[in-house]
C-alpha cells in the first residue's frame, strides 16, 4: 500500500466475496489513470469476476492481462458493451471523458463504476443524471481515499457508534506526490481533460465531507489554486484549498496539492481531522511519518479518554461487496447515487468559482 508512485496505488484487501464465482461479471474499459486496479481488485475480492478489458493502448492492456490473468482482451468497447453477462463496466479514462464513457455504459444496460473526479463539468453531471433517470442504471464513482482506505471506513464506523458525538468539522489534506513530469501523460497537465486540482484529487475531499458530516447538500464558501513550482506547466494546479458549509450547518477546508517530498516513504502524507461535540479523530492514513509503524493509523480522543487504533488488515473495503449487491438487488446499501453526483458537482464548482492566486492568468 505504500507505494511511492501514485499511479501505481492499488489497495490489496482479503477476499470477502458476496456472490459465487461468475455471479456478477464486469469489464474494465479506459485504462489512462492506474486507480483502475485498486477499483477492479476491490470488485474481484467482494467476488466480482473479471472477464474482459478493453483500452486503445494495446501496452496498457497487456500490463493488465498480466496483472489479472484470464481476462480477455477485447477487440472493441462494442464487443463488452454488447456482452449481456457484463453487469458492471469499471473505467478509468481521461477525467473529462469519464462522463461520456458512463453514458454509453449506461445506453447499453449495465452499471458504471469510474475513477474520481466522475466528470469535470456541470453540463457532464446534468447528462448523467438524465441517463440514469432513463436507464435505471448506476454511475457510480471510486472515491478511494474513503472508500479504499481502512482508516477512513473505520473512522465512519466510530462515528455511526456516536464516538465523538455528532460531527461539526472535518479538516482534510490530501497531498499527492507529481514524480517524474516526463512519465506523466499529456493530458495530467491540461486543465480542459483533467479539471482543475479541486475537481481532481480534491473531490476526495469533499466526498469526506459530506459523507461523515452527513450532509444532503453544501455550499462552495471559499475555494483558490495556484500554480507555485511548475512555470513549464501553466495549466497545472499544483495547490489549492476551499472551505464548504454544509445543509445542516457543518464545516469544512481542506487542502490538496503535488508537494509530496521524496524522502517521504509514500505518495503523500493524506489526513484527515474530525472534529465532534464531544471528540475529536484524527487519521493517518498511508504513513505515520518517522516511524516504522506503517499505514493505516486512527487516533481517538473523548471522554473515554486517548486511543489509537492501528488497522492496517483488520477493517477491509465494504463499499465493493456492497456494491455488487446493490447493483443485483437494485438498492442503495453503498452509496446513494445522490451522494455520488453531489460530491461530484460541487467539487466542479469550487473549481469553477476558485480564485486563481499564483502563477496563473487571473
Amino acid at each position: 500500500m505504500n507505494r511511492k508512485d501514485g499511479m501505481n496505488y492499488a489497495p490489496v484487501g482479503k477476499p470477502r466475496p458476496v456472490v459465487k464465482e461468475g455471479e456478477f461479471v464486469i469489464a474494465a474499459i479506459a485504462l489512462d489513470h492506474g486507480h483502475i486496479y485498486g477499483m477492479c481488485n476491490g470488485l474481484i475480492e467482494a467476488g466480482a469476476t473479471l472477464k474482459w478489458v478493453y483500452d486503445r493502448d494495446p501496452e496498457k492492456v497487456k500490463n493488465f492481462c498480466n496483472a489479472y490473468p484470464g481476462v480477455k482482451a477485447a477487440s472493441s468497447e462494442e464487443e463488452i458493451l454488447s456482452d449481456p453477462e457484463v453487469k458492471l463496466v469499471c473505467g478509468a479514462a481521461v477525467t473529462s471523458m469519464r462522463c461520456a464513457l458512463g453514458l454509453r455504459v449506461m445506453a447499453a444496460g449495465k452499471d458504471y463504476f469510474t475513477d474520481k473526479a466522475p466528470l469535470t463539468s456541470l453540463e457532464q453531471l446534468a447528462q448523467a443524471k438524465e441517463m440514469v433517470e432513463k436507464t435505471g442504471r448506476k454511475y457510480m464513482c471510486y472515491y478511494g481515499e474513503r472508500l479504499h482506505v481502512e482508516s477512513a471506513v473505520f473512522a465512519g464506523q466510530l462515528i455511526k457508534e456516536g464516538a465523538i458525538g455528532k460531527p461539526i468539522h472535518v479538516d482534510g489534506f490530501g497531498p499527492h506526490r507529481v514524480g517524474d513530469v516526463k512519465g506523466r501523460p499529456d493530458w495530467f497537465f491540461k486543465k480542459e481533460y483533467y479539471g482543475g486540482i479541486l475537481c481532481d484529487i480534491g473531490s476526495h475531499q469533499i466526498e469526506q465531507f459530506l459523507y461523515y458530516c452527513d450532509c444532503k447538500d453544501a455550499t462552495v464558501q471559499y475555494s483558490q489554486v495556484g500554480n507555485y513550482n511548475h512555470p513549464d506547466q501553466p495549466e497545472l494546479e499544483d495547490l489549492g484549498e476551499a472551505t464548504l458549509l454544509g445543509d445542516n450547518g457543518t464545516t469544512q477546508h481542506f487542502r490538496v496539492d503535488w508537494f509530496t517530498p521524496d524522502g517521504l516513504s509514500t505518495w503523500g502524507d493524506g489526513r484527515t481531522f474530525i472534529i465532534g461535540t464531544e471528540g475529536y479523530i484524527e487519521l493517518r492514513k498511508y504513513v505515520n511519518i518517522a516511524t516504522d509503524e506503517g499505514a493505516e493509523h486512527v487516533y481517538l480522543v473523548n471522554k473515554d479518554g486517548e486511543q489509537h487504533f492501528a488497522v492496517e488488515g483488520k477493517v477491509g473495503f465494504p463499499f465493493f461487496g456492497e456494491l455488487i449487491l446493490d447493483c443485483i438487488n437494485r438498492t442503495e446499501n453503498a452509496m446513494t447515487q445522490a451522494h455520488c453526483f453531489k460530491a461530484a458537482e460541487l467539487c466542479v464548482k469550487a473549481e469553477l468559482q476558485a480564485e486563481r492566486v499564483y502563477g496563473l492568468e487571473k
